[in-house]
């Protein structure tokens, strides 16, 4: 019998690459915002964020406004697109392992997925909407799947 280069632990839960799929996003979506920011320089950023602070806060105060414009510079970026990065290869990471139905990569996206819960239901009782259910429902069935994942796993 021929094996091939994938074999997939036939202990795994089906959703863990719907669930891979999801995260390996995030971490593109992330590199792709640090890549913007680098493009963008801290001076067109002060300008952007000028813009739409004008545009949609027209009664905010020129005090916070500057403070806030103040902060953004070439450190700040730097240390910004440092952290955003770490973070998309986190994702990247696990997004990988949970495609290759690694059991530390159910573990991670576990761990990580339900950090955000209190988050969420924070979020949820001081702006209730379709949104923050949804956000919650979303992390929910993550932490779900990813837990019936290891359950699985230990229990064969």
């Amino acid at each position: 019998m021929e094996t091939s280069a994938y074999d997939p632990d036939p202990r795994a839960h089906p959703g863990l690459h719907a669930i891979a799929l999801f995260e390996g996003a995030k971490g593109v979506l992330a590199l792709a915002f640090a890549g913007g920011l680098l493009a963008l320089g801290p001076d067109r950023l002060r300008e952007s964020v000028q813009a739409v602070v004008t545009r949609f806060i027209p009664d905010a105060g020129p005090g916070a406004v500057s403070q806030w414009l103040d902060r953004i510079n070439p450190d700040s970026i730097h240390v910004t697109v440092l952290i955003i990065a770490v973070y998309a290869g986190m994702r990247l990471l696990e997004g990988w392992g949970l495609w290759r139905a690694r059991a530390w990569a159910s573990w991670l996206g576990c761990i990580g997925s339900a950090a955000y819960l209190p988050l969420d239901i924070y979020a949820l009782y001081h702006h209730p909407g379709w949104h923050t259910w949804a956000l919650l429902i979303v992390n929910l069935v993550i932490v779900w799947v990813l837990w019936r994942d290891i359950r699985r796993r230990r229990d064969i």
